[in-house]
Formats: structure tokens, sequence, C-alpha cells
């Protein structure tokens, strides 16, 4: 599974000593039983955060019983400190990005400025759907490389939503939402730092950041595109059809203004510098002292925060309108994943693909790559990157010698672990914010409508991954 932000406080490294077989398959099953059960959501007629946290209350207990799991003390900062050990299985990262990039862009909005920056591009699209599109899907990739998946999709969908509503194009919104989505795990390839599998990987294969860019850029560039031209084919989002219509869409943007929803002038230049500071900041965060060592979590809950000044006395409005769901999913995922962890299913994956890695240069490297893929769609990729990355670097070359950055592997497993949250809606933390904007839209997409609506992109994604890492890399 795709994550914004690397994980939350780990603790204290634990060994985890040997545990039965029977008892790892156990567990499989239970992730595949939730797999499942999410599948079957709108049948079941309940809530991701229900089922999933029902799934890691059973999870927990059974752990309990049959694993080793680590109940601490947990060592940070040189104290030991007690605390459940659920608490520190959640990336507490990707909670607040989540917690606060929502509470920023919900303030920001009330004063204007993403009905601005709408119209404007509206205006600039001269009311076409297609070149619409294209603004928002190269917009989406960028924001991912410098961002992270999660706030560019908050951002970008709150944006689509205003421009399609303005143009009377609202039957267009699933299918910009969607590719929108799909597009944040592109442009999580771009840069050595716009994925945490990207910055364990290349650590582990010492691939530079220049390299990264001039390597995966060729790539991200041909699936943009791709992955547009398939978005307006199955989503039937056409082009005016005539000089007429054209002329028609042209009257109608002429027509709208941008400062129809600007209340006060004042709140609004201040929205748009906060919103340059934060695109600013979170790009940064990794280089800002001190900033650093707190994460992006607590830029995007900062920036939350010095919004809601503004509307100090009314701020329990927009907690209220908190997708609490949406956080409770997550934080029940995290805790599911961490017992999976300790239950040695990652490792059972691991040993599967150190098998796959065996068939040989070609044959091994693709089918490393299409399991990574497979496997990054129901599991946190974070663990499963780190976990192959010491598998591959086990491995020596035919020659005995160290396996060099260029070598097809690292990129396999790069490509797999970015690529695979495109297959499902709990593969990635982006798509699934696409899913939560698209029901909060009164859009109906279920689990499997997800699935069968994005397969088509993220097989044809990781095909042309295959042809580019095996024979062009």
């Amino acid at each position: 599974m795709r994550i914004a932000q690397g994980g939350g406080a780990q603790a204290l490294e634990h060994i985890v000593p040997h545990v039965p077989f029977g008892t790892t398959m156990l567990f499989a099953a239970i992730l595949a039983a939730m797999i499942m059960s999410l599948a079957l959501e709108e049948k079941l007629h309940a809530k991701k955060s229900l089922i999933v946290g029902l799934f890691a209350m059973v999870s927990l207990l059974l752990g309990a019983i049959l694993l080793p799991m680590p109940f601490g003390p947990y060592s940070i900062g040189g104290h030991d400190i007690a605390m459940p050990v659920y608490i520190p299985a959640v990336d507490w990262g990707v909670i607040t990005i989540i917690l606060g990039a929502s509470l920023f862009v919900d303030v920001t909005s009330r004063s204007g400025l993403f009905t601005w920056i709408a119209i404007r591009l509206t205006k600039a699209s001269s009311g076409d759907p297609v070149r619409l599109l294209w603004a928002y899907g190269v917009m989406t990739v960028v924001f991912s490389a410098v961002l992270n998946n999660v706030t560019a999709m908050i951002i970008v969908g709150s944006l689509t939503a205003v421009s399609l509503d303005r143009l009377g194009r609202r039957e267009m919104l699933l299918g910009f939402l969607l590719t929108e989505g799909l597009l944040t795990n592109i442009g999580g390839l771009l840069t050595l730092i716009s994925s945490v599998p990207n910055i364990i990987v290349g650590t582990a294969a010492d691939i530079s950041f220049v390299s990264f860019f001039m390597r995966s850029s060729p790539f991200v560039l041909v699936a943009t595109v791709i992955t547009i031209v398939m978005g307006m084919r199955l989503f039937d989002i056409r082009g005016l059809p005539d000089a007429e219509a054209r002329a028609a869409a042209v009257e109608l943007v002429s027509g709208f203004d941008e400062n129809d929803g600007i209340e006060s002038p004042g709140f609004f230049w201040f929205a748009a510098a906060m919103l340059i500071l934060f695109i600013v900041a979170i790009a940064t965060t990794s280089v800002l002292p001190y900033v650093s060592d707190l994460g992006m979590g607590f830029v995007a809950i900062g920036f939350a925060l010095i919004m809601l000044v503004r509307y100090k006395h009314d701020v329990d409005q927009f907690y209220r309108t908190v997708d609490w769901d949406l956080l409770g999913f997550f934080g029940a995922l995290f805790v599911v994943i961490n017992v999976m962890e300790h239950a040695q299913v990652l490792a059972l994956i691991g040993i599967g693909l150190e098998r796959m890695i065996a068939l040989g240069p070609m044959l091994g490297t693709g089918t490393v790559m299409v399991a990574t893929s497979a496997f990054s769609a129901v599991t946190d990729n974070i663990p499963l990157a780190a976990m192959l990355s010491k598998i591959i670097a086990g491995i020596p070359m035919a020659d005995g010698l160290v396996r060099p950055p260029t070598d097809p592997l690292w990129w396999a497993v790069i490509f797999g672990a970015n690529l695979g949250g495109n297959l499902t809606p709990i593969g990635s933390a982006s798509t699934l914010v696409a899913v939560t904007i698209i029901h909060r839209q009164g859009l109906r997409l279920s689990f499997m409508g997800f699935v069968k609506k994005a397969a088509p992109f993220a097989l044809v994604q990781i095909a042309i991954a295959v042809v580019y890492v095996l024979w062009i890399l």
C-alpha cells in the first residue's frame, strides 16, 4: 500500500522469534478475509472503518495469544515509555497529514481561493473538458512529486469539483477524480523523495537524487500521457465537437467571475500566501532545521491551526466536517498490517519473491515487479520495500560484485511498490482519499467498482513499467 509519508513511532527494534507456519497462514487468511470484506462493503452495509476496525481487534487479540508481540516498554529518545502495542503500530505521520491537510483545505476554501483558481483554470481551458483534464492531470503529478500524494489529491480534487460544477459537466466528475487519483502514484515515481519506498530502496541501492530523476522521469512522462488519454477514452471525456460548441463554451466561461466567492479580500490574499507557504513547507520539510524531525504531519496540522484562527469561535464546525471514517480506517489498517508483520506474513511474501528473483535476470525481474505490485495493492509497501531491499542486497551478482544502482531488480521493486497502489482503493492513501471525495460529491463507487475501473489503467502502467525496466532503463 502506497503511503504518503514514512512510518510512525517505531519505538524499538524487536527481533521476531520463529512463528509456526500454521500461525502465519492463519493471519494470512485473516488478511485475505479483510480484503474480501472490503470488496463486499456495500453488501455488508458497513463503513470501511468499522470493517477494518473489527479485523484489527481480532488480529490484536489473536496476536496477543499466538504471537511474540512487542508489548513494550518502548525506547524513545533513550527513555522507556509504556504504551499499548497498537499505538506505535499506527503511522501517525499519515494520519496527521490527512487531518491537517483536510482542515487546511476546508478553511482555505472559505476564502474563495480555490474557486478563484478553479475558475481561472476553467477560463484558460476555454471550457473544453479535455484541456481541463490535461491541466489537472499534470498538476496532480507535479504536486504528488513535490508535496505528497494525499495533499495533492485533496487540493486537486477540491479544484476539480468546483471547475466541473461551474461548467455544468458534473457527469464527468467521477472520471476526473479517479484519473487524478491514479496519477498521484505516477507522480510518486518522479523523484527519490516522492515516496517512502523510493527512499528506502534508493538508499539501499545508493541511487542519487539526480540519477533517480533522470531514470524515472521518461517513464513518468509517458505514463502520465497514457493515463490521461485512457481517462478520456474510458470515461468518455470528450473535447467540444465543433466551432459552435467551442464558441458557446467560451461565452459561458467568459461570464464566470472568479471574484464572486471572495467575501473578504484580506482573507483571500492571506489564504493565497498561506497556500504558497504550505506547499513550500511541505516540499522542503526534509531539509528544514527542527521541522524535519517533526515531519510533514506537524506542518499540515500547524498550517491548519493557523487558518482556523480566522474562525476561532466556530472551529467546531470544521471538526465536524473531518472524515473520521477515513482516519479510523487508516488507523485500524496500520494496526492490522503491523500484526501481519509480526506474524511473518510479509516475510512469507519475501520468501516467495526471493524465489522469483532466482528465475533469472529477465523473467525473475519482471515477475518481481508484478508480484510487488500485487502485494502493494493490499499491504503496506513500506515494510515490503524494506524487506525486499534487504533480500536483493543479500543476493550477490553472478560475478560476486555488489549489485549496482542501475540493476533492474532495484527498479522493479521501486516501480512495483508505487504502481501497485492503483490496483485497489486501499492500495494507496491517495486513491482512498479520491474515493472519499467521490463519495462526498454524492457519487457511488464501491470497492469492486474501483477495481473494475482502475484495473485497465494499472495493468497498462505496470506493463509499460516492465518493458521500461527490462529493455529501456
